[in-house]
């Protein structure tokens, strides 16, 4: 695998940090800016918005230039819209800054799939995909609890200068290692973009992707109580655990890149599979602390398995426009985050148990399933029409004149 994709996975640890970090930091912020804390999650929701608006936007129109150049502009949006959270002096401030931080996310993992898989061979797609996830998940074990004890310690505003100074880590890296564009980036502009995004099987991979992380996050949001209320852990532990989501977040995606290699469709398959099972079980396996763990570490699994297949399902679906596409799965796992996590709160609100969210995702990795489903009889049916303007040769028949003309 090419050194270059250690580039983007510093890129991707920096952006998971940023993105993760701010629901552990939410006492602190609102303490210094004096605002509640509903209020001080909506910083939260910023980004997320940032992300949404920004993934498939920045991915257009930047679709004609030099893929590198995007990277590193990518990452230097990034590093000064946290260093503007460092330095805002509001609340309003600090919810443009969140937004602006957000803009180039998913802009950066699109393109970057884009970079991964042309640096190696089409057998390895997925799995370099799935390095450059790494980064990401990593984030999860390490980024998130560091950063948040440096907020804790050092100020919020702390926090964010050293996410700014990960960001300058990584715009070096990518200006080391990733190689200068051998042939120009497609120039079929804004409007050749935006077309391959009509395709139906690409709307039925990105609703897949939807419908599977919104069912991790249906659950992932709401595991703090479960381990707390149902489990039987204390509060302090609860970090610790996280770090276990994020160990099993790693060995799914880097899993699921080196089996998507093999057969794509069947790792897809089987994540959705295993991550409905996993939530169905959550109910039992929150009944004591070692199964609790056990359950944590298997839901990080389960649903990175999926990232790679999903992400390259995309990319290949809209070849005319594989940025593009992979910009907009990105914006659809944000979305994924705010969909599961309403759900799951609708579960806890209708009062059926502090586990709940764990069976309303299970729901949710079903829907995926039968999504993804769809998508492959889609597939079969477009594989199996004839082509416009070919003749349709049946064993043991040599078609006359005629009939080849009407075909």
């Amino acid at each position: 695998m090419p050194l270059a994709l250690l580039a983007l996975a510093v890129g991707a640890f920096g952006i998971g940090t940023t993105e993760f970090v701010m629901m552990g930091l939410l006492p602190e912020v609102a303490d210094d800016l004096h605002i509640s804390i509903p209020t001080a999650g909506h910083l939260v929701s910023a980004y997320a918005l940032g992300v949404v608006i920004g993934a498939p936007l920045l991915a257009a129109v930047t679709a004609r230039m030099p893929r590198r150049t995007v990277l590193i502009a990518l990452m230097a949006l990034f590093v000064a819209g946290n260093a503007a959270s460092a330095l805002a002096p509001d609340h309003s401030w600090l919810l443009v800054a969140r937004f602006v931080s957000g803009l180039p996310h998913g802009a950066f993992f699109g393109v970057g799939a884009v970079v991964a898989t042309g640096m190696v061979a089409p057998e390895r797609k997925a799995r370099s995909v799935s390095l450059m996830f790494l980064g990401l998940t990593v984030a999860n074990i390490a980024g998130v609890p560091v950063a948040t004890l440096m907020g804790q310690h050092l100020g919020w505003r702390a926090t964010f200068l050293g996410v700014s100074a990960i960001g300058l880590a990584a715009i070096a890296s990518l200006a080391l290692l990733i190689p200068r564009d051998r042939v120009p980036a497609p120039s079929a502009g804004l409007r050749g973009e935006l077309a391959a995004l009509r395709s139906l099987p690409v709307w039925l991979a990105l609703a897949t992707t939807v419908a599977g992380f919104g069912a991790l996050f249906a659950a992932y949001s709401y595991v703090t109580p479960m381990l707390t209320d149902a489990a039987g852990y204390a509060d302090a532990s609860v970090t610790v655990l996280l770090a276990l989501f994020g160990v099993g977040a790693t060995i799914g995606n880097l899993l699921g890149g080196r089996l998507a290699d093999h057969a794509m469709r069947k790792t897809l398959f089987g994540g959705l599979l295993s991550l409905v099972a996993v939530l169905a079980l959550f109910p039992l396996l929150m009944s004591t602390a070692w199964s609790a763990a056990l359950a944590v570490t298997l839901l990080g699994m389960a649903a990175f398995v999926t990232g790679s297949p999903l992400n390259l399902m995309v990319m290949e679906k809209a070849s005319s426009a594989p940025s593009l596409a992979s910009s907009a799965n990105q914006a659809a796992f944000n979305l994924a985050n705010a969909g599961g996590a309403w759900i799951g709160g609708l579960a806890l609100a209708a009062g059926f148990g502090v586990t709940s969210p764990a069976l309303a995702g299970a729901v949710l990795a079903a829907l995926g399933l039968g999504v993804a489903g769809a998508a492959y009889a889609v597939d079969r049916r477009r594989v199996a029409a004839p082509r416009p303007g070919r003749e349709r040769v049946v064993a043991g028949h040599v078609p006359r004149q005629e009939e080849t003309v009407r075909s």
